[in-house]
């Protein structure tokens, strides 16, 4: 049977291998799709036959030939109402959408694009490389990007380690609709159809652990260094940028990507994972300074951490657009792998429906909501450490590099003084006294020296992880907030069946959906304390090692100054 199919993007057809040409946008007929090799053979509106790559198309995600289009449109009905529904309700319930439903009932259908998967931006622009970059690896979209927004850079947030963009609201509440298509999207979750079992579907595995559910973890454990920041023109340099250097360990091929490309990555996965994952935000945005050395350094070093904890997390490494990031080929697969991202339907909570527990049973909602409050004040208890261990830390960093050396550079001076002054007594026998007062003195501005030099050392990787920390912290709320939205709905669910808004069959699915979600809950909170548990590890040892030699440097001065005073 023929089928009808839009092109996504143009294809040039090359002379003499029985290509077709098409144009964005233009429906074409699939006349045969069993070719292989990545290639079907279609008909465009002028009669010509040829073959086209099956990337470059969309074809139906449901198998009647018209379904697709009814099932937009219903579901375009159903989000109207919900959306006024919504916005008239006083917020308090975001349920409240299926109550005041017209049709007296749930809609059935969640194959529908959810909102917020617009970007807005222009599918026309090409990638250009230009400006300086690096040579050994492909520019793509780190030279020169028409498709970008020259001032995303350009943004400026509160800096430093007591203030931060992350630490106080969710990630998820970065993205102004987000919240309410949401709270629409988790209605079609809860409820699925027989069609919808009829689309691709991904399956996330899990795996029974000690503490629970926990995710399926790669055999491999992906990694990637950021480094090698160069600096880069275009506009014949009028305008300038910095781009870093991105290896994965799974190729060691460098790509090139500047602070926006990271900052699109962001969204993409807030976006898609955000309901279920936490996904911290980015290192601050700034205006000034964007190109001083230290800025740089700091930015790299943050974006290496916030990838690095992406490459640990199983689902967000294996998913398509993050190793579209890492290890792109050329300008064309970094274009189609973008847009392909930014019109994926499986996003904000409609990831429930890709998960699966794989050979697990039904949880206990009752069970679940007590681990979960019992999680949630744990994180909030946890949040309040991290915060105070900042504002600690920062006031340490502070009194290390300004009151704490001068005290000690005071005391130097005073000891030199006191050199001097017996120098001029005229009293032969004392040149040993005086020069190792004077050494004394030396030793104590060297050790003001090392004291405004080792927070670098030691205190700034515990305050970089704590900023870390206090970045995922704050996602927690949003995700946890989820979840106790479909439990309560699950608790509602005897009453819709009375009510006739439901029917039993669909309230057995509400509890599988949400029993799903749990999983995935607890598969993250696990995830969460076992890194947790390995990354302050890692860092107070790192740390009270550091300390440790700094205070033996110290001892070890103080007892070389000690060793040039003799006794009588």
């Amino acid at each position: 049977m023929e089928t009808k199919a839009q092109v996504l993007y143009d294809f040039t057809a090359e002379p003499g291998n029985n290509e077709l040409s098409v144009r964005e946008g233009e429906t074409i007929t699939i006349t045969n799709q069993n070719i292989g090799g990545g290639w079907i053979e279609a008909k465009n509106s002028r009669g010509e036959v040829g073959l086209v790559p099956e990337d470059y198309i969309e074809t139906p995600l449901i198998t009647p030939d018209n379904y697709k289009s009814h099932i937009d449109q219903t579901d375009q009905h159903c989000f109207s109402e919900m959306a006024t529904s919504l916005s008239t309700s006083n917020g308090n319930d975001p349920w409240a959408v299926f109550d005041s439903n017209a049709s007296g009932g749930f809609s059935n259908n969640w194959a529908a694009q959810p909102e917020g998967t617009e970007t807005g931006e222009t599918s026309s622009s090409a990638w250009h490389s230009g400006g300086h970059g690096h040579p050994q690896a492909y520019q793509g979209p780190g030279a020169e990007d028409d498709e970008w927004d020259e001032e995303w850079d350009d943004v400026k947030t509160s800096g430093g380690y007591a203030e931060s963009e992350a630490g106080e609201g969710g990630a998820i509440n970065r993205g102004g609709a987000h919240g309410s298509s949401m709270k629409i999207a988790l209605n079609k979750v809860l409820i699925a159809i027989s069609f919808y079992m009829m689309r691709v579907r991904i399956y996330t595995v899990f795996q029974g652990g000690e503490a629970g559910p926990v995710w399926a973890y790669p055999d491999y454990q992906l990694d990637c260094v950021v480094a090698d920041p160069k600096k880069g023109t275009k506009m014949y340099g009028l305008k300038s940028y910095i781009e870093y250097q991105v290896t994965p360990t799974t190729t060691n091929k460098p790509v090139n990507h500047r602070y926006k490309h990271f900052d699109w990555l962001y969204e993409r996965l807030l976006d898609k994972y955000g309901s279920a994952i936490p996904i911290p935000c980015l290192p601050d945005k700034q205006v000034t300074g964007r190109f001083e050395e230290e800025f740089i350094k700091m930015r790299m070093e943050r974006l290496q951490g916030w990838m690095t904890r992406m490459c640990r997390h199983p689902v967000v490494s294996s998913s398509e657009v993050f190793q579209l990031f890492l290890s792109y080929k050329d300008e064309k697969d970094w274009k189609m792998g973008k847009r392909k991202a930014e019109k994926d339907e499986t996003v904000e909570v409609m990831i429930f429906s890709t998960i699966e527990p794989e050979g697990l049973p039904d949880l206990d909602l009752i069970e679940v909501e007590q681990k979960c409050e019992q999680f949630n004040r744990f994180t909030r208890a946890m949040d309040d450490g991290v915060k105070d261990l900042l504002t600690i830390g920062n006031e340490h960093w502070k009194r290390c590099t300004g009151p704490l050396p001068k005290e000690y550079q005071r005391i130097g001076k005073a000891f030199q003084n006191l050199s001097s002054v017996f120098n001029s007594s005229g009293y032969e026998g004392e040149a040993t006294l005086t020069d190792a007062l004077t050494a004394a003195g030396k030793t104590y501005e060297d050790i003001a020296q090392m004291v405004a030099e080792q927070p670098k050392k030691d205190l700034h990787f515990l305050m970089e992880t704590n900023n870390e920390y206090k970045g995922l912290l704050g996602c927690f709320p949003d995700t946890i907030g989820v979840h106790k939205a479909a439990i309560e709905k699950v608790k509602e669910a005897d009453k819709l069946v009375a009510t006739g808004k439901i029917t039993t069959s669909e309230k057995i699915t509400m509890s599988k959906r949400a029993s799903t979600m749990s999983y995935a809950l607890q598969a993250e909170m696990n995830h969460f304390h076992s890194n947790r548990i390995y990354d302050y590890n890692r860092v107070m040892q790192q740390y009270l090692e550091q300390q440790g030699k700094f205070y033996e440097m110290i001892a070890e001065k103080l007892r070389h100054a000690h060793s040039q005073f003799t006794t009588m």
